[in-house]
């Protein structure tokens, strides 16, 4: 009878993961941007001033503790990570490469940090628009365009997203045969967001 080869015990913290603190991108890279604003804008795909006012808006909601197992990981890493995301659309497991970090990891710094995004910026940023706004819409179609009475352009993207469990078929794209919701966007013509609707 042949023994079973012992089982390989898994790693807490993978060895490339362990040197993030000293080897990552951020750690390396994050102030040599910050000194020459243009790589940062290239980088990030805003200026340093408009991040730091996103990140003091935001440093609340990306601050997490300390635990005796690992340090938090800092609130403009977070953003950094997030920010790379959303300009490039790299997949977790490059950005895992590039920040140091487990995929699952930066795939839950990306989620709350665009959950806190949206709690904290939508009500500035998105409100409701007012009769006063929409009187203005139309006003701007008309002298830009001729388009009377026009209150907003509209559009809207299927993307592409993993089944979400127990949904069924709800949102399954027989067109386009795969899963999808929907982004469906309002703008004006200055081409701003006036109303999103995203996947109800």
């Amino acid at each position: 009878m042949i023994e079973d080869e012992p089982r390989r015990k898994r790693m807490w913290v993978h060895p490339i993961v362990s040197q993030r603190a000293s080897k990552g991108v951020f750690v390396g890279l994050y102030s040599e941007l910050r000194a020459h604003p243009q790589k940062f804008c290239s980088y990030c795909r805003m200026s340093v001033s408009t991040f730091d006012l996103l990140l003091g808006e935001l440093r609340p909601s990306l601050t997490f503790q300390d635990t005796n197992m690992r340090r938090s990981v800092s609130p403009e890493e977070r953003l950094i990570i997030t920010l790379r995301y959303l300009a490039t659309g790299n997949s977790f497991s490059s950005l895992h490469f590039d920040f140091q970090m487990g995929t699952s990891t930066i795939a839950g710094v990306v989620w709350a940090a665009c959950s806190a995004i949206w709690l904290t910026l939508k009500s500035s940023v998105l409100p409701h628009p007012t009769r006063q706004q929409w009187l203005d819409v139309a006003q701007g179609f008309l002298e830009r365009a001729q388009f009377p009475n026009c209150i907003g352009a509209l559009d809207g993207k299927h993307r592409r997203v993993k089944k979400p469990p127990n949904s069924g078929s709800q949102y399954y794209n027989y067109n386009k045969q795969f899963f999808s919701v929907v982004l469906l966007a309002l703008a004006d013509t200055n081409y701003r967001f006036i109303i999103v609707d995203i996947g109800s």
